[in-house]
């Protein structure tokens, strides 16, 4: 069973990404996050923000200021539902827009790719609150984002 990803929130037409290719590449990255763990993925919801927003879900959920690339928040199965992992990431398509030009080569979109996919990684458990598991973090997530991103191309 693949996982119900949702999108919501304006996708600026400046990162030259469809909603379609978002939504692949997100079911992509919990798949691959699920596997990783054995827990199956069952609904995620990609919430698309500017800086305003992701400053405000930023401080409610992780008591930070300020906004941020991706916040994720993980939610148990209500009763009835199938076991496994419930969530929303929150996007910032703003930060994306300005960190893709300090990469060389490297667009917004893929930008606001590697955030999903790092957001995916989080509601699998991973953490990078130690510079040895953000590292193992990023090289799993430009893993999956090269099977996803080829030659500039969303090739799901």
């Amino acid at each position: 069973m693949s996982c119900q990803v949702t999108i919501d929130g304006a996708l600026p037409r400046s990162l030259g990404l469809w909603r379609t290719e978002l939504r692949a590449a997100a079911a992509f990255f919990a798949e691959r996050s699920a596997s990783r763990v054995g827990v199956p993925f069952r609904e995620v919801a990609v919430v698309l923000q500017r800086d305003a927003s992701s400053a405000e879900v930023h401080a409610a959920i992780s008591g930070v200021e300020g906004p941020t690339d991706v916040v994720t928040q993980r939610y148990d199965a209500m009763p009835g539902e199938e076991p496994g992992v419930y969530g929303e990431l929150y996007v910032n398509c703003d930060q994306a827009v300005r960190a893709a030009p300090r990469r060389k080569g490297w667009s917004a979109a893929k930008e606001l790719l590697l955030y999903v996919a790092h957001g995916m990684d989080h509601l699998s458990g991973a953490d990078d609150l130690t510079p040895a598991d953000g590292l193992r973090m990023r090289r799993r997530e430009l893993a999956w984002l090269r099977r996803v991103v080829v030659g500039g191309r969303i090739m799901l």
